[in-house]
This record gives C-alpha cells, sequence and structure tokens, in this order.
C-alpha cells in the first residue's frame, strides 16, 4: 500500500492561481500588524469569486475581524480594485493561516483585467 497524500487547496499555489498582490502587512482591529505572503484567485471560475489571502503566520480570529478584512479588501483597491468590500467566503474553506472571501460582482471587471475567465460566459452564446 502506498502513502497517502493529502492537498489543502488554500495551502499551495497551483499554476492556474493568478497573484493580485505579493506579500504585505495587514493590521488587525488590536493594531497587530499580520504579514501577508499573498492574495490569489484562480484563473477561471463560474460567477462568485474566491479571493485567498495567505499569512506567514497564524491568524487568531482573523477571519471575523473586520478590521484585518478592510485592511485586504483597501490592499486591493491600492492595486486597483474599485467597488464595495468584500464577504467572508464558506467557513469549511477558512484554515489558520488562510482567510478565503467571496468577491462582490464588481469584482470581476478587476479579475478579468489580471487574466481571470469567467467560464460561465461560453454558456450565454
Amino acid at each position: 500500500m502506498g502513502d497517502a497524500i493529502i492537498c489543502y487547496a488554500g495551502a499551495m499555489t497551483t499554476e492556474s492561481d493568478i497573484e493580485l498582490s505579493g506579500p504585505f502587512k495587514a493590521t488587525d482591529s488590536s493594531g497587530h500588524a499580520h504579514d501577508v505572503k499573498a492574495i490569489r484567485i484562480f484563473d477561471e471560475g463560474y460567477g462568485i469569486i474566491d479571493v485567498y489571502v495567505d499569512f506567514a503566520r497564524t491568524i487568531d480570529c482573523g477571519h471575523k475581524d473586520s478590521v484585518l478584512l478592510k485592511s485586504i479588501v483597501e490592499r486591493l483597491r491600492s492595486l486597483g480594485y474599485k467597488g464595495p468590500d468584500f464577504g467572508l467566503g464558506d467557513p469549511g474553506l477558512q484554515e489558520s493561516k488562510l482567510i478565503v472571501l467571496e468577491a462582490p460582482e464588481e469584482f470581476t471587471t478587476f479579475a478579468q483585467s489580471r487574466g481571470w475567465k469567467n467560464l460561465a460566459e461560453d454558456f450565454d452564446e
């Protein structure tokens, strides 16, 4: 019997990822700065885009810290995103070093400018 291989979608970067931002610091409500390694999305999808925020170290309660989440969105705005704040993604996707955000519809234009492909458009013909 071979060894089992366990894959964690959030922990790995693949060739299908688009990196939107490299390393930066994001501050939480207590004033603590967290080292973000990258903000990334998958290169294609249907409709709602999940945005993956990888941290260098474990973040305690970061998933529920509105100031930290706002800091992440402000980073995206500094890169050209124009639109409302993001919501927290599926609770099952959250990890100790990863926050997954669910982007609003307005994010689609920015994502497409970075190379994201909306697979649903193939069915609109």
